[in-house]
């Protein structure tokens, strides 16, 4: 794989090193805080179309294989392919099973031949690639005429109400960035992929605490990964700044932390 450390992501995302190595060192963590990522696979899962038996499909970014074991489930007779960058991922999920093989690789650049898939599955994994016109291509490249692409991702406005809190302390990149509906709309329009579904549908968590908040976000592997975050640790009183502006959000349920959700299912042209 080319190194990437020192090369700038479009739109500060960050590089692909630092991605698979968070997601690594979380991946014993992963399930015990995965509420959101469970909810939103499943969502993914309802949306694919009555009629698909795929022979073959993929899950891409298939982290520690939740999904993975789902779409075995659901497809008994098929062969399945659990992609992931993060090494630390795939060799806690390959025991677990649900997948006929567990391949470490890049959505960007799949290791995989020609129109050899019927669907393509990828839940919450595209929102770290900086280039995905190019996992559009490659999703394209190897399904075949007819075949699913569904994925799920994080639009702008995701944890926003933690974006605003750290504004009122300082000036520093504290939250990831994600890529606006628009230019998923767009390159999705783009992609020679037919269209069926396109939606932002926001899903709100309750923490008692920020404290919870940020734990489960690093456990997660999901903790503030772009360029121009601070570094070191947080000092107390910025924290208790944090905490008195965060308080703001809380209502009935406790401190609210929203996630944009974007669902796309998309079919490559007979």
């Amino acid at each position: 794989m080319t190194d990437l450390s020192s090369v700038p992501r479009p739109g500060g995302l960050p590089a692909k090193q630092q991605v698979a190595a968070s997601f690594s060192r979380a991946a014993a963590s992963y399930d015990s805080v995965a509420e959101l990522q469970r909810a939103v696979g499943q969502c993914l899962l309802q949306r694919l179309p009555a009629p698909l038996a795929p022979a073959r499909w993929l899950d891409l970014g298939c982290g520690t294989g939740h999904f993975s074991r789902a779409l075995a489930q659901r497809f008994p007779q098929a062969e399945g392919v659990a992609l992931d960058i993060a090494e630390g991922m795939l060799r806690h999920a390959r025991p677990l099973g649900g997948a006929t093989h567990f391949v470490a690789g890049d959505a960007e650049s799949l290791p995989l031949l020609d129109e050899s898939m019927e669907l393509v599955f990828s839940s919450l994994a595209v929102q770290w690639c900086a280039g995905f016109a190019a996992v559009l291509a490659e999703a394209r490249r190897v399904l075949r005429p007819g075949g699913v692409l569904a994925f799920s991702s994080l639009c702008v406005g995701t944890l926003h109400e933690l974006r605003a809190s750290w504004e009122q302390v300082d000036g520093l990149v504290h939250v990831n960035r994600f890529r606006a509906f628009e230019d998923y709309q767009r390159l999705c329009q783009a992609s020679g992929l037919r269209l069926h579904s396109l939606e932002v549908l926001p899903h709100v968590l309750h923490y008692p605490d920020v404290r919870s908040l940020t734990h489960e976000l690093k456990a997660l592997g999901a903790h503030n990964l772009n360029p121009g975050r601070p570094t070191g640790l947080t000092g107390r009183e910025r924290m208790r700044r944090l905490l008195e502006a965060y308080e703001a959000f809380r209502d009935d349920a406790g401190l609210p932390a929203t996630y944009q959700v974007l669902y796309a299912v998309l079919e490559k042209p007979a």
